[in-house]
């Protein structure tokens, strides 16, 4: 497999993990401040953030930076009872 078709499928991975948490939350099968939606939005974002860097792209690299941290400082957050 080609370095390319690798970093296509790997951003393929990456797209989709946001979106699930997307078409979750806007169908209410997600909790847009449960762990799993953060989580879905934190792995797919950091996925995109990375391969954003190859080749650099200033751009998506600050959009899914600060999506990534956003969504790993959620994950972080106190849970009310």
């Amino acid at each position: 497999m080609s370095m390319g078709l690798a970093q296509q499928l790997i951003s393929f991975l990456g797209a989709l993990l946001i979106l699930i948490a997307y078409v979750g939350h806007q169908l209410g099968w997600v909790n847009s401040r449960g762990a799993g939606y953060n989580l879905l939005n934190a792995s797919g974002s950091a996925i995109l953030a990375w391969i954003a860097f190859h080749p650099f792209q200033v751009g998506f690299v600050v959009l899914e930076g600060v999506w990534t941290v956003v969504s790993i400082c959620a994950l972080l957050r106190p849970r009310q009872a």
